[in-house]
């Protein structure tokens, strides 16, 4: 079944055709289902703007269930559900939302999670194109070291000796003796399953090109485990199973730990078939919209990032210090024309009251004459809306708009009638070039040309 992020669901079509999965959605909170064992992309943090842990896929409401700013794949048992972009086109070929993961990480073919016929197959791939994100982000912690017990058997006795094996293996004595060792060691049972599903993907007709991603990550692996070996998989998936990362400090290990295991796991046990355990991926629609536009538009703009704490601006500076942290999507690299832009994942008729504080209060901290709010726009016919900042009050009756400071709602059209993937990417590059003229050429020259 498919349905779009940020709409109303019929509430009885959803549980007659979806039973288990809406039994295990309703009402749940995306901290809940992480914990549940749903990849969440990227990781919530408590902070963040965008995606709060609170926020909840299917919530009731007057008899339907209303999704969140989320999409992806879900499963459970033989049920499958697919939340796709409602800038997407009404048809079931959501093509811009596979179009904006491909952009954002670098999937490779990423038109067979809609061509495949295989829809466990689908979301198999998707699993494995995850991979490398998340090995990178856990290896920003240095591999992961643990005590482990390591079992010997010669003249140099360093730990505890174990009489049972040493009977058992040197009788007649012929100078060794059997010892346990308790070592701290990177070469453990999490990296073994790091290693083994390195190789696994390795071998797919694309998984060169997926482990590139991050190849220094995969070098250190390697390095890291000389006692890998092919035949000990089914040992090291059961280990982990049975001793999954707990310490907070690790959680990005504990992340990587479940995807290793379930893609592993997928050859033999494929996905959900049999189970009534909830499993599946979600992918945070405003971060997905603000960094495709990141890499459409880096050129002319700095892009602090809230997520990773990168490049934070602050409002004041004071006797205390710093107040009033803040993270602009986008700040021009112009200092001269100094401009601010916001990428906002909604309609153009919803960018309204926050909104226009928060862009105008960027504006005046970076002493920035032009602000732009750039939005999905599936309406071919729409022009760029120009709102001039007023002056003056009612009470003196002198209420007339500004001429030097300005906020333009500048969209990029997304094409909803495309047939195919391939129409669909030669219809948007297009759009593409047309919505980075503006900037290409200059922001002031559109002030002219919009209407407003």
């Amino acid at each position: 079944m498919r349905i779009k992020d940020n709409s109303l669901n019929d509430r009885e079509k959803l549980r007659s055709e979806m039973p288990n999965l809406t039994e295990k959605l309703a009402n749940k909170t995306l901290e809940q289902l992480e914990r549940d064992g749903i990849f969440v992309f990227p990781e919530i943090i408590d902070d963040a703007d965008d995606l709060a842990g609170d926020q909840m896929i299917l919530q009731e409401r007057n008899n339907s269930y209303w999704t969140g700013n989320v999409m992806g794949f879900l499963g459970c048992g033989e049920e499958r559900l697919v939340i796709g972009s409602r800038f997407g086109g009404e048809d079931e070929n959501d093509f811009f939302f596979l179009y904006m993961l491909n952009r954002i990480m670098d999937f490779p073919s990423i038109v067979d999670l809609e061509t495949d016929a295989d829809r466990d197959q689908r979301m198999f791939r998707l699993f494995l194109f995850l991979f490398p994100c998340y090995l990178r982000k856990a290896m920003r912690k240095g591999l992961f070291k643990k005590y482990i017990c390591r079992r010997y058997n010669d003249e140099n006795v360093l730990g505890t000796i174990d009489i049972d094996r040493h009977i058992e293996l040197n009788t007649p004595f012929i100078g060794n003796i059997a010892y346990s060792q308790r070592e701290f060691s990177y070469d453990n049972h999490l990296m073994e399953l790091v290693r083994h599903t390195i190789e696994y993907i390795r071998k797919k007709p694309y998984g060169t090109r997926l482990l590139a991603q991050a190849k220094e990550e995969v070098e250190q692996i390697v390095s890291a485990t000389p006692t890998y070996e092919l035949y000990d998989r089914k040992k090291i998936i059961a280990v982990n199973k049975k001793n999954p990362v707990r310490h907070a400090y690790y959680h990005e290990y504990r992340s990587l730990q479940r995807l290793c295991i379930l893609i592993l796991q997928h050859e033999k046990h494929r996905i959900g078939s049999g189970s009534r355990q909830i499993f599946g991926v979600l992918f945070d629609g405003a971060w997905l919209w603000e960094e495709y536009i990141n890499s459409l538009i880096t050129h002319w703009f700095h892009h602090p990032m809230n997520r990773s704490e990168q490049s934070a601006q602050w409002l004041f500076s004071g006797s205390n210090g710093k107040a009033g942290l803040i993270y602009p999507d986008f700040i021009s690299r112009d200092v001269e024309t100094r401009i601010v832009a916001d990428a906002k994942y909604k309609p153009v008729d919803n960018i309204s009251g926050k909104d226009y504080l928060q862009v105008l209060a960027y504006m005046f901290r970076f002493d920035a004459k032009t602000g732009y709010y750039l939005y999905p726009e599936p309406n071919e016919s729409n022009k760029d809306l120009v709102l001039q900042l007023n002056k003056g009050t009612t009470f003196e009756r002198d209420v007339r708009p500004r001429d030097d400071v300005r906020v333009i709602k500048h969209g990029l059209k997304i094409p909803v009638h495309a047939k195919t993937y391939k129409d669909f990417v030669d219809e948007i590059t297009q759009n593409e070039q047309d919505f980075t003229e503006i900037f290409s050429n200059g922001c002031q020259s559109q002030l002219s040309t919009a209407s407003v």
